[in-house]
């Protein structure tokens, strides 16, 4: 197989791929209920159309209009607002991430943005949970209304107290230098009577359609179950069915391009994962633990945590052993993850990600030498058969059978494999994409500088010059392997394939053009090692 072809059908491979994932997105994508009134929500308060799963007893709350009002969270992690009413996570800021390069403006994880919703929603229901009563979910009080982390933990406490003199605490723990933020709701049953409260966990978020043709990055939500450690559940499958689910431990999530959040339940449990689609086009997915039994004059704690924040595969882990798979490698993920790894430790070494990146390819180059020696080795051999294939060809006319017959025949007394070409290629193409989900997906490369003008490595070239320099690199390839197709248009989509091959890579991330380029750098290097020894060995190669 000739190089050329080798690039052409490598790209003609990756834009049908994007394509089909564009119109994938583009076919699925739930649309909106037109008979639902979308609803504008407050950057601080939003409205009340909360979703309340239905508890124990199948009852769905009213929902209240009492008075509440906004209590600001500050760590050294990020900014958090909680609404009072229902005690929901309204916002986050992280502190750590800006929303563009040199913004100095912290990234907006959660809150309303551009007219679309992301909110973390909790609460009590079952038959005496204050979120599952006539008069809608309960209004919190705080002795204060900003809290700041001065130490290892801060505790934000809400309290609230029922008609029948119960008294619910809902308390977030905000530890220093941790995203993982822990749920605490202590019941007080001071009544004489027993009462049955059950914790539901979920994130709300306003359906959303693929941004580009380039940003191919899952947004959508995911969950693990004990048989299924990760399992996307985009918005179609929720139109198409919701999820209800019963399992020991799991977990719920929302993933996009960098960060997800992440509900986790008590892992010693049963708990029921849901979602369901609601009116104003926003999406839910959420957790449901095991009713609690409060019995008279005694308290219970019912907990849950809560992640927002980066994808960080250690990180999250230590959460639950299988939340690191929201790092969505795709299919190659068991190739992926250790590539990162390697990645992360030659960043330790280098201290940067750029050079991090180069030093990687030139590993992972060097590992397939040999299959990459294998198919120029076989390339070169057919390419030095092509006067005995054209003498063939004039011999036998049309007379395909008799031609095929003598091809072959040629091929076994030279001892070339027609298709020795393709197969090493084969066996090098999942490591290439397993590293081209590593460099998408991981989230130390958002922002990453790397030299002169290439200050974030998951953002374009903005003076195009490694996307330039890519589309020559494949011109001095395809210089080094002169074409042997005769056929006129083929030669002119070989001629144009690098300058096809330029134009897509403007707008891919610089971290992305710049392994490619490193990668047929060292392929051109390695052409000439091989091609030097074969014509030391009389074969002819070029020209």
């Amino acid at each position: 197989m000739e190089s050329q072809r080798t690039f052409l059908l490598i790209g003609l491979m990756l834009v049908s791929f994007l394509l089909f994932q564009e119109w994938n997105n583009d076919y699925n994508a739930p649309k909106a209920d037109p008979s639902a009134t979308t609803q504008t929500l407050g950057a601080t308060t939003p409205e009340s159309d909360d979703f309340i799963p239905a508890s124990s007893d199948g009852e769905v709350p009213a929902v209240t209009t009492a008075k509440r009002s906004v209590i600001d969270v500050t760590t050294d992690v990020f900014t958090v607002k909680i609404d009072t009413r229902g005690g929901d996570i309204i916002e986050t800021d992280l502190l750590q991430y800006e929303e563009e390069k040199g913004s100095n403006t912290p990234y907006m994880l959660l809150g309303e943005f551009d007219g679309k919703q992301y909110f973390s929603q909790s609460g009590l229901i079952g038959l005496n949970g204050p979120d599952a009563t006539v008069a809608g979910r309960p209004v919190y009080k705080t002795t204060q209304k900003a809290f700041t982390l001065t130490g290892d933990e801060l505790r934000v406490p809400l309290e609230f107290t029922d008609s029948k003199g119960v008294t619910f605490t809902k308390t977030y723990i905000f530890k220093k230098g941790d995203y993982a933020v822990d749920l605490e709701y202590t019941v007080n049953n001071v009544t004489s009577d027993p009462i049955q409260v059950q914790l539901y966990t979920q994130v709300k978020r306003t359906v959303q359609e693929k941004g580009s043709l380039v940003d191919q990055n899952y947004l959508g939500a995911a969950f693990g179950t004990e048989e299924e450690p990760y399992e996307k559940y985009s918005f179609s499958d929720m139109a198409d069915k919701n999820l209800n689910i019963t399992t020991a431990g799991g977990y719920i999530a929302f993933i996009q391009h960098y960060f997800v959040s992440a509900w986790v339940p008590k892992q010693d449990q049963q708990n029921t994962l849901y979602s369901k689609l609601v009116a104003g086009n926003a999406a839910i997915i959420g957790t449901k633990g095991e009713a609690v039994n409060v019995q008279a004059g005694t308290q219970a704690t019912l907990s849950s945590t809560y992640y927002m924040g980066p994808k960080e595969s250690d990180v999250l882990e230590a959460i639950h052993p299988d939340l690191d798979l929201t790092v969505d490698y795709g299919w190659l993920w068991f190739i992926s993850q250790p590539l990162f790894v390697l990645l992360k430790w030659l960043h330790s070494i280098l201290g940067n990600w750029g050079l991090a990146i180069i030093a990687i390819t030139v590993i992972v180059k060097t590992a397939m030498y040999p299959l990459t020696k294998a198919q120029y080795t076989s390339m070169a051999k057919m390419r030095a058969l092509q006067p005995k294939m054209a003498a063939l060809k004039e011999k036998y006319g049309d007379d395909r059978q008799k031609f095929g017959q003598a091809m072959m025949e040629m091929y076994r007394k030279e001892k070339v494999n027609p298709m020795g070409g393709c197969f090493p290629l084969l066996l090098q193409m999942p490591i290439f994409l397993a590293l081209f989900y590593v460099f998408l997906e991981s989230t130390e490369l958002r922002h990453a500088e790397f030299v002169l003008w290439l200050n974030d490595l998951s953002a374009m070239d903005p003076y195009y010059v490694l996307p330039v320099l890519f589309g020559l690199s494949m011109f001095i390839t395809q210089k080094l392997q002169p074409m042997t197709v005769t056929d006129p248009m083929q030669q002119k989509m070989m001629t144009f394939m690098p300058v096809v091959f330029s134009i897509f890579f403007l707008w891919f991330p610089s971290g992305l053009v710049l392994y490619w380029l490193v990668s047929n750098l060292i392929s051109i290097a390695q052409m000439l090692i091989i091609y030097r020894g074969m014509e030391k060995k009389g074969i002819k190669v070029r020209g």
